[in-house]
């Protein structure tokens, strides 16, 4: 099993705070601590965190998501906005001539002293500072456009024959810190798969001093409409699969089939959604024709993709992973700045997929569409998922739905009605375990999703969303 050794130091304090180190479950398809317990991939999406926040800033970002019930942040080094030619908040670049094996790194700067550190040492600060909040940091190295020369921006900064350099550099500095190595960024690998294997093989000589990948959690962030498993599924390296379902219309992306199908292929490894609809972002990026997303259309992507199997999911605000600012040019016309953003509804509903799944027997759970008589398409799909002793329906416009009951143990079978938009749950009621049963959700319409839950009457389950310490 795979295992991530994490340590470290909340500013200037003198003490360690550690998380718990991760792994890929027994039966491959979820994450877990090293003592078994289940870890909930709940990711924001913060790209330009380490490029754009000053200190203040980004504790201010964090001590939002922590307390928001997130267990990642997915920030990038070599940022996308012109990461290597605009300086951060303190003047300082990454690099030294825009060359990856010339980190700029200032011998004997203190990073606690905000007027010695350099730019390295402010990605220090920042992942140590997300520890200390219980926050993994899930870092991309680079933004796929310093590895592709494809498109108009983009620049083959990394390449085959540097890329190593660059992967080493990285893993001996943060290698011993709550790290979630993401490669990629937002563009495809085809073409460019080797520069990938090297930084990730850099990575782990880094971190461990050798090409062992088996103390390293690692994925890889592909670009929209695509998913990881394209052309990275047998690699050592790749733990866990990662798709981009991006930004489109439901009925376009059906982003339910995207995570099904990595979930059906072998070897098998966990799977989830690294960039799905962003919350406040222009629907299908044509906002005079459909509008922009909100908190209901974020909650349906989430829904979707755990129930369809995924290990977990991250949010994203249109906003916030541009760390939009007074001052700063805009990005496909962004609602809000960040720290407004910080604070949209869809952001602290994410914390109750969370709950949901938490509060339930964790390890057991696989997708089940078959509990359904008709599943439904586009934004009106329903999805199902059981695990031991209890299933979850979940109706994304509250359409009423028909069972296959029977496929939980139990003659009895007590019901609750799950609200997503408040984390609340609602009686309802005790029935006979057989047969084909209607359900009726307790409202309907667009942002009036509802997830029923039949638990084995037997079990005395607590409500759902309900966590025991």
């Amino acid at each position: 099993m795979k295992t991530v050794p994490i340590f470290c130091l909340l500013g200037a304090a003198a003490f360690a705070a550690q998380l718990p180190a991760i792994k890929v479950s027994a039966n491959q398809r979820f994450l877990v601590t090293a003592s078994g317990k289940p870890f909930f991939y709940l990711a924001d999406t913060a790209w330009e965190l380490l490029h754009r926040l000053d200190r203040k800033q980004a504790v201010e970002y964090l001590d939002n998501r922590a307390s928001q019930g997130y267990t990642a942040i997915q920030a990038v080094a070599l940022a996308e906005l012109d990461g290597v030619t605009d300086p951060n908040p303190y003047g300082d670049l990454p690099l030294i001539g825009k060359d990856p094996t010339r980190p700029a790194v200032t011998p004997g700067a203190d990073p606690r002293d905000p007027t010695a550190y350099d730019y390295w040492d402010h990605v220090e600060y920042i992942i140590d500072q997300a520890n200390a909040r219980g926050l993994y940091l899930a870092l991309l190295p680079t933004w796929g456009r310093w590895v592709n020369n494809t498109g108009k921006s983009d620049e083959s900064l990394l390449t085959p024959a540097n890329a190593q350099s660059y992967g080493e550099f990285l893993g001996r500095r943060f290698g011993g810190k709550g790290i979630i190595w993401i490669l990629g960024g937002d563009r495809t690998a085809t073409g460019f798969e080797a520069t990938w294997r090297a930084l990730a093989k850099g990575v782990a000589i880094g971190a461990v001093g050798k090409e062992d990948y088996s103390r390293l959690l690692m994925s890889f962030h592909p670009r929209g409409g695509e998913t990881s498993s394209t052309w990275f599924h047998n690699d050592p390296w790749l733990d866990f699969n990662m798709h981009q379902t991006g930004h489109g219309l439901a009925e376009k992306v059906m982003s339910w089939a995207h995570i099904a199908k990595d979930y059906a292929l072998t070897p098998v490894k966990p799977v989830l959604d690294g960039e799905p609809l962003y919350e406040d972002h222009p629907l299908a990026f044509r906002a005079r024709d459909y509008g922009y997303s909100f908190d209901a259309h974020i909650r349906q992507r989430a829904y979707w993709a755990t129930f369809a199997g995924a290990c977990g999911h991250t949010y994203g605000n249109h906003s916030v992973w541009q760390m939009y600012a007074p001052g700063r040019r805009p990005v496909n016309g962004p609602l809000f700045y960040w720290y407004e953003a910080i604070h949209r509804p869809g952001a602290a509903q994410m914390r109750y997929v969370r709950a949901l799944f938490e509060s339930r027997p964790y390890l057991s759970r696989v997708p089940d569409d078959s509990l359904l008589v008709d599943p439904l398409e586009g934004a009106d799909r329903i999805v199902a998922t059981r695990g031991d002793g209890y299933l979850f329906v979940y109706s994304a416009q509250g359409r009423k739905f028909s069972l296959r009951m029977g496929k939980i143990p139990g003659p009895k079978v007590k019901g609750w009605w799950y609200n997503p938009r408040t984390g609340t749950a609602a009686s309802a009621g005790d029935m006979d375990n057989q047969g084909e049963r209607e359900f009726v959700c307790p409202s309907e319409g667009f942002g009036s999703d509802w997830v029923l839950v039949l638990d084995d009457a037997a079990r005395n389950f607590p409500p759902p969303g309900a966590v025991k310490p």
